[in-house]
């Protein structure tokens, strides 16, 4: 689930706790979260609705500024109306995990982890990823795809896994190491 950078503001400012969408089928689930550039956000309830069940408040609500809004929104999207509860659920878990220092016990796991990956690859590119990254920080992914000898769009998709883990740390441009990720390579 995707959200514009201003409902996402509106989202942790705590003026907006609806969303509204039209899909094919839900991309999320009451208890969910969503991972957003500013944080999490929760989602409390999905319920299905007709375009004329949404009220001038619950359009409000969701950050537009009146139930026209919402209406010309659905025109545009194919698929069933849902009406969203959400709310700031808390910073994105990986920034803490990046930071922190494992012990010898969670390097094990992590290494393990590493292993897993490159088991389910047609080939072993995680030391490799971290390698580059720790080399060449801030450099563009085309060009460490290049160097790693994959396509961008793959090497984007395998640095999400090292990041999910809490080992990088996405930059404007490029890539560093997390103190965790660090701390992983130098044990390999």
């Amino acid at each position: 689930m995707l959200f514009r950078s201003k409902d996402l503001e509106a989202i942790f400012a705590g003026r907006c706790t609806l969303a509204f969408r039209r899909w094919k089928k839900p991309t999320v689930r009451p208890g969910g979260t969503v991972r957003t550039a500013l944080g999490m956000v929760g989602i409390d309830m999905i319920e299905m609705i007709e375009p004329e069940g949404v009220s001038e408040e619950d359009a409000r609500a969701a950050g537009y500024k009146d139930r026209a809004g919402v209406l010309a929104m659905f025109e545009g999207q194919e698929g069933t109306c849902y009406r969203i509860r959400l709310h700031p659920a808390g910073p994105d878990p990986r920034e803490a995990l990046r930071e922190a220092e494992p012990d010898a016990a969670e390097l094990r796991v992590l290494a393990g982890k590493l292993a897993k990956l490159d088991q389910a690859a047609d080939a072993p590119w995680t030391r490799q990823a971290l390698e580059l990254i720790a080399s060449h920080p801030g450099i563009v992914s085309t060009t460490l795809a290049e160097a790693a000898g994959f396509e961008r769009a793959d090497f984007k998709l395998n640095v999400r896994k090292l990041k999910s883990l809490g080992l990088t740390i996405s930059l404007d441009v490029g890539y560093r190491l997390s103190p965790r990720g660090a701390a992983l390579l130098a044990t390999l």
